[in-house]
């Protein structure tokens, strides 16, 4: 079974890529949400306060998300000690994940961040979606609805997503009006070989 990467820059659809490799059969594993759902445990809740501080944990208990953000975007070095909570997690979850489909042809492995640290290295291909940045910003404002110097930070802290597409073995041009699904079926059909 390969183990497939497919990335982008925040706001190019990445998401919707995947789906369309789903419609393939294909399973994906998005690493964005197996993260989010470490929130949900005490023991993570508990490392990442003694990381970022006691007002990133609501009075209810739950993570202030919004909160970790806003620091972790704006602190370099708080961003790396938060991945270095996260990462390890997440690639054994993917391990796991990959076990579970063994019998798969191949597996996505959805993350914005696949080359920022060295994921793209434990796959066998990577996929990259892209859309430029003016595009990208339209998206992020409404479906966001945060201001575009907050969505500039937050893209601040990617590779460019030029350099992403470079770097590709495959690439998804995902504009309104492309044909999306023609250009997966022909990635799905490579990679199926």
């Amino acid at each position: 079974m390969k183990r497939v990467g497919i990335t982008g820059g925040i706001g190019c659809g990445k998401s919707t890529v995947a789906e369309e490799f789903r419609r393939h059969g294909v399973s994906c594993f998005v690493a964005d949400s197996v993260a989010a759902s470490y929130y949900n445990e005490k023991d993570f809740l508990t490392a990442v306060r003694q990381l970022l501080g006691d007002d990133v944990i609501r009075p209810d208990g739950t993570a202030d998300k919004r909160r970790i953000a806003d620091i972790v975007f704006a602190d370099r070095e708080a961003l790396q000690g938060l991945n270095a909570l996260v990462h390890p997690r997440v690639l054994a979850d993917f391990d796991r994940f990959c076990a579970e489909h063994a019998a798969e042809p191949y597996v996505l492995f959805e993350s914005a961040i696949l080359y920022d640290y060295g994921f793209d290295r434990m796959m066998d291909a990577v996929v990259c979606v892209y859309l430029d940045l003016d595009e990208r910003l339209r998206r992020l404002a409404q479906r966001d609805n945060a201001p575009t110097e907050a969505i500039m930070a937050r893209i601040a802290n990617q590779i460019p997503a030029e350099e992403m597409m470079m770097r590709a073995d495959y690439v998804v041009l995902n504009y309104e009006g492309n044909p999306r699904g023609r250009q997966v079926d022909l990635i799905d059909k490579k990679l199926k070989q």
